[in-house]
């Protein structure tokens, strides 16, 4: 049977094995550590610690029960769930009040204000690390209010993280709603927040799903101000992997194991809020 003829528009064919070849390896660079995490976690300790072989001798599933004894991981977890949702969740309130107010109204400062928010993603976090680890311990000492080495203080820190680029994506996201939805809400009895939480936030669904991702991964794997504001109570589980690691030896299968434990939450979260943060990240950067 004649082949039928390629569309004038179709890429030639040196284009399209082409494409094939890079896409190959890229997938293969990609998932060449998942594989080496994997199979490394499936092992005796004596064979992660020797010669790496691509085809395990022996597999066992030993280290995944021992990483929860071997330090405290459930409580790590349990540390790190509650300051990244906490986090995503005053992040996502705050951003979203303070968008809708800059996107709808015009005020004194309006620019200055966007521009003060977007600058400061220009600095490097390690920066504030000494002034924001001065001010806890100047509050704790003034009004007993214990910021350093607590849960709320770590979630005050990550909020500083998240919050300004949240505002700017969300701002960007409401500019691309027609005020006519506002104009058409308050025109049926709806005030200012009905016309935000009824009409508004209904629309921006996919930026709004995109902010709160991106400040949970933001807390999720923070390492720097976790392991400075933290204290063996309040420890986050970016910084207790380091537990696996002791004067003697390092546990690499319970590391490899742990590590993909407690990057379940944020891959699944990924994998069930791509189509919204595709959407979100795509309409919030037009503007």
């Amino acid at each position: 049977m004649p082949r039928p003829p390629s569309s004038p528009t179709a890429p030639p064919r040196s284009f399209r094995w082409t494409r094939r070849i890079v896409l190959t390896f890229l997938t293969a660079f990609a998932l060449l550590p998942v594989y080496v995490m994997l199979s490394s976690s499936l092992k005796p300790l004596q064979d992660v610690s020797g010669k790496f072989q691509w085809i395990p001798s022996g597999l066992t599933v030993r280290p995944y029960i021992d990483i929860w004894d071997t330090v405290p991981l459930a409580r790590y977890f349990l540390n790190s769930l509650i300051v990244a949702g906490a986090a995503t969740v005053l992040s996502v309130v705050i951003a979203v009040f303070a968008a809708y107010a800059v996107s709808r109204y015009r005020f004194r400062g309006k620019r200055v204000f966007t521009v003060t928010v977007l600058s400061t993603q220009m600095f490097p976090g390690i920066l504030f690390l000494l002034p924001l680890f001065l001010i806890f311990v100047n509050i704790g000492n003034s009004t007993g209010i214990a910021l350093y080495g607590s849960r709320g203080g770590l979630i005050l820190t990550y909020l500083t993280f998240s919050l300004p680029f949240s505002i700017w994506m969300l701002i960007g996201y409401f500019d691309s709603i027609p005020r006519d939805l506002d104009e058409a809400a308050m025109v049926d009895g709806c005030g200012a927040l009905g016309a935000l939480f009824r009409v508004v936030v209904p629309a921006a669904v996919p930026g709004i799903v995109a902010v709160a991702v991106y400040a949970f991964m933001t807390a999720w794997g923070e390492v720097l101000f976790a392991s400075v504001m933290t204290n063996d109570t309040t420890r986050t589980l970016s910084v207790g992997l380091q537990g696996y690691a002791t004067q003697n030896d390092v546990y690499w299968n319970q590391v490899m194991a742990a590590s993909l434990v407690v990057s379940v939450p944020v891959v699944a979260g990924f994998l069930l809020l791509q189509r919204y943060l595709v959407a979100g990240l795509t309409a919030g950067a037009v503007k």
